[in-house]
């Protein structure tokens, strides 16, 4: 036994010498090889996931009044699962009430959002990889699921070496001049965590993999950290797709539409857009000037909006009467605002998929489902924009010598990149790699 285990973990450093290519970590099945125990010399590992992926809990206090009968159904028995099964809600049609208890309010008096009065919300499970899950099951082994059990297969362990950060999916990192309470204690709990999962595993420093907004929110947290805290804990960054802030279409079209990420078959795909608009998180990854110029993104018969048009295409929507978002203090500070993380970082994106272009409403009704025009990209993130970012990351790495490596892969989707078997090798690899 001691032989074959000590047999196995030289053909791991063996395989870590080859190139990303021709790797294929053939021990990543359990079953088939009869690898599971703990590999003690691997790095801490804390994963995040996409937006549609962390769970929200919720406790309705006597302050909340419902705006429906039925709304008012878990008020004063403490805490429920208000985001975490599609089906549970439209069984118990409380789809209507979902919107109404995940909607947030902008208060400007501490130029913050918070939720509905009487609504107090909660994120489950912090520092487990089992805080993500998809929720409905049209797909069991996204939000990191299969990801998580390759990691597993190698010996990793939830709550020793493997750990995850859920998030509350509403809000969005502080910026300058605009405050979240909300994220910098989320901000403070990620780091707290990212020291003793390194006291936990002998000082070892971690690696993050993040996908999609978790990848956005990795960069986010790693950037608000200073330097030398960074070289100390983070050995690396490895980013599944991660949203850009050069921006990308669809996140425009969910304003305009609906969120594409929350959505159920059974309500109309409007029924969720108000709800949407009051979310700080719905006005990140808008398309920047810098990388979509003036080509038309909004196209109606009678004007088309670029990304110099915001103000003027979110009041022909109606968005800028609802007084919900201050969106001259989110969108335009923001933009191609790239800040590299200055630790050694891998991006993996996908590409050769068709993406949302343009949109077009031509009657310019934005409350019928609009026409799209596509380009390339990964589904769901448009290729020029992802290339804009790694151009600029690459070259903030490179003026201090920082590993940034860019791996691209043909052919695989936004969502399916840490699920699919050709992308989930490759991340694999890479994650090897990080930990040599």
């Amino acid at each position: 036994m001691a032989m074959n285990t000590a047999f196995v973990r030289l053909l791991q450093l063996l395989l870590l010498l080859l190139p990303p290519s021709l790797r294929d970590y053939p021990w990543a099945a359990p079953s088939d090889h009869g690898v599971g125990q703990k590999l003690q010399a691997y790095h801490p590992i804390i994963m995040s996931a996409g937006i549609s992926c962390p769970v929200l809990e919720a406790r309705l206090t006597d302050a909340y009044t419902p705006s429906l009968p039925r709304c008012g159904a878990f008020k004063g028995k403490g805490w429920f699962p208000l985001w975490n099964s599609k089906q549970d809600l439209v069984d118990h049609d409380y789809v209507s009430c979902f919107e109404e208890q995940m909607s947030l309010v902008f208060d400007p008096v501490t130029n913050d959002y918070r939720n509905q009065p009487g609504v107090e919300t909660r994120v489950p499970d912090f520092g487990s990889a089992y805080g993500f899950s998809y929720k409905d099951d049209s797909c069991p082994f996204c939000c990191n699921v299969k990801l998580r059990n390759e990691l597993e297969a190698l010996g990793y362990r939830d709550g020793d070496t493997l750990f995850g950060v859920p998030y509350d999916i509403r809000h969005a990192p502080p910026r300058p001049g605009q405050p979240s309470e909300v994220y910098s204690d989320y901000f403070a709990r990620v780091k707290d965590l990212v020291q003793n999962a390194s006291a936990k595993n002998g000082n070892k420093p971690v690696i993050f993999v993040g996908h999609s907004f978790g990848g956005k929110l990795i960069l986010d947290f790693v950037n608000s950290t200073p330097l030398s805290w960074r070289k100390q804990f983070i050995k690396h960054l490895v980013l599944l797709s991660p949203t850009p802030p050069t921006g990308f279409l669809e996140a425009l079209k969910n304003l305009a539409s609906g969120p594409s990420c929350i959505h159920f078959d059974a309500a109309p795909h409007l029924a969720l857009r108000t709800m949407w608009w009051s979310f700080a998180s719905s006005l990140l990854s808008l398309p920047s000037p810098t990388v979509f110029t003036h080509e038309p993104l909004i196209i109606t018969k009678h004007r088309n909006y670029s990304a110099y048009d915001y103000p003027d295409f979110f009041a022909a929507l109606g968005f800028s009467m609802k007084g919900m978002l201050p969106f001259t203090k989110w969108v335009f500070p923001t933009n191609m605002r790239v800040e590299a993380p200055m630790v050694p970082t891998t991006y993996l994106s996908g590409f050769g998929i068709q993406t949302i272009n343009q949109v077009v409403f031509w009657d310019g009704n934005f409350d019928v489902y609009p026409e799209n025009v596509y380009g390339n990209g990964d589904g769901v993130v448009n290729w020029n924009s992802v290339l804009v970012f790694a151009n600029e990351l690459k070259r903030q790495h490179c003026l201090k010598n920082i590993l940034f490596k860019f791996i691209k892969i043909p052919n695989v989707t936004h969502g399916e990149i840490a699920s699919q078997d050709n992308s989930l090798k490759i991340i694999m690899a890479e994650i090897l790699e990080a930990n040599s």
